[in-house]
């Protein structure tokens, strides 16, 4: 179910400020990409707080979403980028976006439009609780 295809994605060199081009040098230096060149985006309701999702994102996916308004991810299973809600519809509009303190991690906040699950619930932890020990504080 691809969404939004291009090129696989190339080793991050030679990254400039350039708004047209790859991410600024200052971002591009703080990010921590697994071997795959790949960051983990966590995917928040901004005005719930829910989170919807995790995708993938290397450095032209993340330029894409903090430059068009509209979240993309790379296929690990595919290799391929893709723009949510291009088929389904189910549209993520970018509010925010930051970077956690390890720099492993992106929290992208979104105007979510219908489910963002692709299994059609309004996010991908909807119905998937698993039994465990609760902790309390004391």
């Amino acid at each position: 179910m691809s969404e939004q295809s291009a090129p696989s994605p190339s080793p991050a060199a030679e990254l400039s400020s350039d708004p047209t081009g790859p991410l600024p040098q200052e971002i591009a230096r703080a990010l921590k990409r697994d071997p795959a060149g790949l960051v983990a985006a966590i995917i928040q309701q901004h005005d719930t707080h829910e989170v919807l999702m995790l995708g993938w994102m290397d450095d032209e996916a993340l330029h894409r979403t903090m430059t068009s308004g509209r979240v993309t991810f790379y296929s690990r299973s595919r290799q391929e980028y893709w723009r949510k809600g291009d088929t389904s519809g189910h549209v993520q509009f970018v509010k925010s976006v930051a970077l956690d303190c390890d720099g492993d991690a992106l929290l992208i906040r979104v105007d979510q439009i219908g489910a963002a699950c692709h299994t059609g619930t309004r996010t991908c932890f909807d119905g998937r609780d698993l039994s465990v020990v609760t902790g309390h504080r004391d």
